[in-house]
C-alpha cells in the first residue's frame, strides 16, 4: 500500500489505480484510515465508480463527510447510486441536518423519498437499520418464471438468498430460499414450496430485540412488515452483527460506569471522554459517603480494638468482587435471552445457594488464616469471618436481583454492574461487620 502513495506523489495516478483495485474494499478502507484527508480525495476519485462506493461503506463518518463536501454533487449521485439505502441512511443518521440536506438534495426524487422514509423512523429501532434491497415473487408463480426473474432484478439486491412471496396489497405470505427454487421443478408453483411460518420484525421493534431473534433461529435475513402486514424491508445479518458490537460495546461501558458513546476512543475529544466518565463517578462518590458515615459512626470502636480497621478492606473486597460476579452472569443471561424478569425468585434461590458454598469456603479459609497463621484472637476471627460469609451471601443476592429489577423497569441492565453494586455491597458490608463485632466483643 505505501506504493500507491509514492506513485500518487509521482503524480503516476494510473499506476495507483491499477494497484488499488485488486484490493479488498474493506482492505482499501483499513489503508485510507492512515492517509492524510487531503489524499483521500484522490485515491477515492481515481478509484471505479462501484469500488469507491463499496469502499465508502467502510469509511469513518469523518472519511465520509470530508468526501461529499468535496466532491460535486453528481459524484455525490453516483455514490447514491452505487450504495444499499441501508449503508446510506445509516451514513446520513450520523451527519449533521445541513449535511444531509445537501446529500438529499443530490438524490433522484425517488431515492430522496425512500431516504426521507427511513429517516423518520426511530432510531434503533427495525425500520431505521432495514433495506429495501430484497427479491419478491408472486405466489402464482412457478419456479422457473420465479428464477428468471431474480436473474433479471437480483443483480442490485442486497441478497437474493430468501425472496419474499408477496400478495397483491404487498401483504408478506410467504418465502421461498434460493436453495429450494434450484432444487425444485421448474413448473411448481411457489405457493407449493413456499414456507408460510415466518419468523419477522415490526419496523419500531427495538434493534436489539430483532437481534435476538436472529441469534434464536440462526436467521441470514428477517422481513420488516408494517402494522397492516405489508412488507416494508427486510434487515441482513451483517446489519444485526453492527448491531450486536452496538449494544456490546454501550453495554461495557455502562458496566464500567460510563455515559455511552459511539465515537472512537482515539477520535473522541478529551473532554468528550471526561464527561461521559465523571457524571457516574460524581454518582458513585456521593454514594460513597455512606461508607464513610458508618465508619464515623464507629469511630469509637475502631480505637479501642485498632486492629479490626485491618479487616475493612478484606471484606468490602470480597462483596464486591461476589457481586461483580454475580451481576456480569445475569446481565450476559438477560442478553442472550436465558434469564428473564420473571426468573427473579429462581435467580435468588441460585446465588442464595451460591453464596452459602462460596461465603463458606472463604470464611473457613479466613478463620484458619487469620486464628492459625497469623495468631489474631479468636473472637477477632470468628468476627471477621461471620461477617465474610453474610457479605458475600448479601452481594451475591444484589448481584444476582439488581439487573432483573432494572430490567423490569425499562432500565439497562448493564447500569447495575461493577461500580454501583459494588457501592451499595461496600455501606451494608460495614454495616454487618460492625454489628457483628460489637455482638461478638461486646464493646
Amino acid at each position: 500500500m505505501k506504493d500507491i502513495l509514492e506513485l500518487i506523489d509521482n503524480n503516476q495516478l494510473n499506476q495507483a489505480r491499477n494497484l488499488i483495485i485488486g484490493q479488498n474494499p474493506v482492505d482499501i478502507a483499513h489503508f485510507l484510515e492512515e492517509v492524510p484527508l487531503e489524499k483521500i480525495l484522490i485515491i477515492f476519485r481515481i478509484l471505479p465508480k462501484d469500488l469507491a462506493a463499496d469502499v465508502f461503506a467502510y469509511l469513518s463518518s469523518e472519511q465520509k463527510k470530508y468526501i461529499v463536501e468535496n466532491i460535486t454533487e453528481k459524484e455525490i449521485r453516483s455514490i447514491l447510486d452505487e450504495l444499499f439505502l441501508d449503508d446510506t441512511v445509516d451514513f446520513l443518521e450520523e451527519m449533521p441536518a445541513n449535511f444531509v440536506k445537501k446529500v438529499l438534495r443530490s438524490a433522484d426524487e425517488k431515492t430522496r423519498k425512500l431516504l426521507n422514509q427511513f429517516l423518520s423512523y426511530p432510531e434503533n429501532s427495525a425500520g431505521s437499520v432495514m433495506t429495501i434491497e430484497y427479491v419478491d415473487l408472486k405466489k402464482e408463480m412457478t419456479v422457473q418464471e420465479a428464477l428468471a426473474h431474480i436473474r433479471k432484478t437480483g443483480v442490485d439486491k442486497e441478497t437474493i438468498n430468501t425472496c419474499y412471496v408477496l400478495a397483491e396489497d404487498r401483504r408478506l405470505e410467504g418465502i421461498v430460499s434460493i436453495r429450494k427454487l434450484i432444487l425444485s421443478d421448474a413448473e411448481v408453483k411457489l405457493q407449493e414450496i413456499m414456507e408460510t411460518n415466518i419468523i419477522y420484525a415490526h419496523t419500531l421493534e427495538d434493534q436489539e430485540d430483532v437481534a435476538d431473534r436472529f441469534r434464536k433461529y440462526d436467521l441470514l435475513a428477517m422481513p420488516v412488515v408494517d402494522n397492516e402486514n405489508r412488507l416494508v424491508g427486510i434487515i441482513t445479518i451483517d446489519d444485526v452483527l453492527d448491531i450486536v458490537e452496538e449494544e456490546n460495546t454501550e453495554d461495557f461501558q455502562r458496566m464500567a460506569g460510563m455515559e455511552p458513546s459511539e465515537k472512537e476512543y482515539l477520535k473522541t475529544p478529551l473532554w468528550s471522554l471526561a464527561k461521559h466518565r465523571v457524571i457516574w463517578l460524581l454518582v458513585l462518590m456521593i454514594s460513597a459517603t455512606f461508607t464513610a458515615t458508618i465508619i464515623q459512626r464507629f469511630e469509637d470502636l475502631l480505637q479501642a480494638v485498632v486492629l479490626l480497621a485491618a479487616f475493612i478492606p478484606l471484606i468490602m473486597d470480597s462483596g464486591g468482587n461476589a457481586g461483580s460476579q454475580s451481576s456480569t452472569l445475569v446481565i450476559r443471561g438477560l442478553a442472550l435471552g436465558e434469564i428473564s424478569t420473571g426468573d427473579l425468585f429462581r435467580v435468588l434461590k441460585k446465588e442464595l445457594a451460591v453464596g452459602i458454598i462460596v461465603g463458606g469456603v472463604l470464611a473457613a479459609t479466613n478463620m484458619l488464616r487469620l486464628f492459625y497463621l497469623q495468631k489474631v484472637g479468636f473472637l477477632i476471627s470468628s468476627a471477621v469471618s461471620i461477617s465474610l460469609f453474610l457479605t458475600v451471601l448479601f452481594a451475591n443476592l444484589v448481584g444476582g436481583a439488581l439487573p432483573l429489577i432494572a430490567k423490569f423497569f425499562r432500565v439497562d441492565p448493564a447500569i447495575m454492574a461493577s461500580p454501583l453494586i459494588t457501592t451499595i455491597v461496600d455501606a451494608v458490608a460495614l454495616g454487618i461487620y460492625f454489628l457483628i463485632v460489637t455482638r461478638l466483643l461486646a464493646i
